[in-house]
């Protein structure tokens, strides 16, 4: 049998001067092909979507690549692994190790994957009026949801009187979290980072328009994209990135570059934010009784340690505000889910009255 190593080895020189290895196909994605589709198909992984573009970068060379008849691009997320023919057709998508998803915008409940086989997810915003605790909040639940590390990078300081009052509110939002503030043009940026950027690592940068993600996009990868001004009056930037690109940077790892996002709405069930807020559920633990609704009820943790001063009440009612939008999230797909079962029990049922009055003979008539 073909082992990992040789299946790499085998591969043509590619173009770019990368590997498979390079491009970060492990062994979680070789285990799931087949002898067939060793032959027969080539991996390529997701580099760039568009509306109706998906871009293939392989061992040999980037290319297009065509989506199977009535699945959408949207069915695939940037940093994905597929198989595809000699036609360029892909035939599957490779089961991924992580996948950063959230609800897609509007009012529906189909989810929108941001980013696959993320490994570090760098949450940017920085030091002015773009600057949000409850999204960051939002963010970490859904890095935490995909099991995958997150780091809060604060730009901007260099225009800043005081970037503690940024930083250290910041790192208080999850034990262990990595926070740290930038000038994003800073020359020595990109080895202050190294430490989550690895080779055949993949990083993913989401974060407001205008936080300084293009200027770090330029920094680890060597090119020279054009950034925008941000608007003086509401601290708000103005759309660099229009859509969900792969980049290799300067280090061997590799960079997910995301269009601006400033409402950030989490799929159904989010662990992540149990993890987010452990704090306060390790509190609520300990309310005297089981039902508490952490108001006024006597005996309850979460107000006593509010009145002693470890628990901020801003912090509580973000937590309130997230559980409450998680709950609402699971009972209108849990709903959307009842009707569409109901759907198709109505439509298999018409099935069945029109196959039955297919076969009655006409002489009932």
């Amino acid at each position: 049998m073909t082992s990992f190593e040789d299946f790499l080895g085998k591969a043509p020189e590619p173009k770019q001067g990368w590997s498979l290895a390079d491009l970060g196909f492990t062994a979680h994605f070789m285990s799931q092909l087949d002898m067939d589709e060793l032959e027969q198909l080539t991996p390529y992984r997701i580099s760039e979507i568009q509306r109706s573009v998906v871009v293939g970068m392989g061992a040999s060379d980037s290319r297009p690549l065509r989506t199977p008849h009535k699945v959408p691009t949207s069915a695939y997320g940037v940093g994905d692994w597929v198989l595809a023919d000699h036609t360029d057709q892909i035939i599957r998508r490779l089961e991924p190790r992580t996948e950063l998803k959230r609800r897609a915008a509007g009012t529906g409940v189909s989810e929108q994957i941001m980013a696959a086989n993320v490994d570090v997810l760098f949450i940017v915003t920085s030091c002015n009026d773009d600057f949000k605790l409850a999204r960051i909040e939002r963010f970490l639940a859904l890095a935490r949801d995909a099991d995958v590390t997150p780091v809060v990078l604060i730009t901007k300081i260099d225009l800043c009187d005081d970037p503690a009052s940024f930083i250290e509110p910041a790192k208080g939002l999850m034990e262990g979290l990595d926070v740290l503030g930038l000038n994003a043009k800073d020359p020595d940026v990109v080895s202050r980072l190294a430490p989550w950027c690895h080779k055949g690592q993949t990083i993913a940068m989401v974060g407001s328009s205008g936080v300084g993600k293009t200027t770090l996009l330029n920094a680890f990868t060597g090119r020279s994209d054009a950034t925008q001004e941000i608007r003086e009056d509401d601290s708000k930037g103005r759309h660099t990135t229009t859509y969900r690109s792969l980049h290799p940077t300067v280090n061997g790892a590799w960079l997910v570059d995301t269009p601006g996002i400033r409402a950030l709405r989490l799929h159904e069930k989010s662990t992540g934010i149990e993890q987010v807020f452990d704090d306060i559920l390790d509190l609520a633990s300990q309310c005297k009784f089981r039902n508490c609704r952490h108001e006024n009820e006597p005996g309850c943790a979460i107000q006593e340690a509010i009145t002693a001063g470890e628990l901020g009440a801003e912090r509580l009612e973000r937590w309130r505000k997230l559980e409450a939008e998680d709950i609402r999230n699971t009972e209108t797909v849990a709903q959307s889910r009842r009707k569409s079962k109901a759907f198709g029990k109505m439509v298999k049922n018409a099935s069945k009255e029109t196959d039955r009055f297919k076969g009655r003979d006409r002489e009932d008539f």
